[in-house]
């Protein structure tokens, strides 16, 4: 079996309330400079060979099923 991964990120112009807190909480811990956006990680197992036309087949159901893409970016790894 192979694995592609679809990582999902807000779009830069969106805010990010759960970055916002990890970094908040970052600096109260002592940690600075760093500032963090939070997404989502999407594993996928593929049958047998990973194809153009698997990859394609995964950028469609990604786009439609895993992202908001109105609100969020995504990218296949494959």
């Amino acid at each position: 079996m192979a694995l592609v991964v679809v990582n999902v990120m807000p779009k830069p112009e969106i805010l990010d309330p759960q970055g916002k807190a990890v970094t908040g909480a970052l600096k109260r811990l002592g940690h600075h400079g760093f500032a963090v956006r939070q997404g989502k990680r999407f594993e996928i197992q593929v049958d047998g060979e990973i194809t153009p036309a698997r990859l394609d087949e995964i950028r469609q159901f990604a786009e439609s099923v895993l992202a908001n893409t109105v609100i969020e970016n995504f990218e296949v790894v494959a």
